[in-house]
């Protein structure tokens, strides 16, 4: 079973009200600041990271999900995988529909669910149905318990603690962040495609900088 964990606004009473602006403000600079140690700590005696990147890199398509707040950690990985990888997928109801990817799952496929607490039912459906048929799942989470852990190839299992009302990102994107570029850097066409990008970028003139 599941363990219950809190909601925003159970988070909110217990950790936001009433509080003066100065007082939160420390409480959540000395929580982020252990939060950060604990998580450089785990990443370098856990190897779930690289488990994860050896799937990623070695896959044929790899498609993203989430929903809610999970959605944007999700778009911000298929972003930095997109840089350096060919067949990157954010499932996200338009150009890549859940059930158009269920319905076409081949061999070499990979999804990678962002399911964070409080679980959302549609990404937890979704993943599941993609694991159930045979299809590789690599789950990024905040425990070992979650709707998903059973389903998953490899999970990547960060902490999410906070003193505010909010689960703290912190984590989430150090994981991330170390999941794209490891992946990247052990894909052989990285570089080129990397190359080509920024050559497309400076002919289209996307950014300020190179006008």
């Amino acid at each position: 079973m599941t363990t219950r964990r809190s909601t925003p606004s159970e988070r909110f009473d217990r950790n936001v009200q009433r509080r003066s602006a100065q007082v939160l403000k420390q409480r959540v600079l000395e929580q982020q600041r252990t939060e950060f140690e604990k998580a450089l700590a785990w990443a370098a005696e856990q190897d779930a990271i690289e488990r994860a990147a050896a799937l990623i890199v070695s896959a044929r398509r790899r498609y993203l999900i989430g929903h809610g707040k999970s959605l944007g950690y999700a778009s911000m990985l298929a972003v930095d995988l997109s840089a350096g990888l060919s067949g990157v997928h954010l499932v996200d109801g338009g150009s890549a529909r859940p059930l158009d990817v269920l319905s076409d799952i081949r061999q070499g496929d990979l999804l990678i669910a962002v399911s964070l607490s409080r679980y959302r039912r549609e990404t937890v459906d979704v993943a599941s149905a993609y694991a159930r048929r045979g299809g590789d799942l690599v789950l990024i989470t905040d425990a070992d318990d979650t709707p998903l852990s059973a389903h998953a190839t490899t999970a990547i299992v960060i902490g999410a603690e906070s003193a505010s009302y909010a689960n703290s990102p912190t984590s989430v994107v150090l994981a991330l962040h170390l999941l794209a570029t490891l992946t990247i850097a052990s894909s052989k066409g990285a570089g080129r495609r990397l190359r080509d990008r920024d050559d497309l970028a400076a002919e289209l003139g996307l950014y300020t900088e190179e006008t």
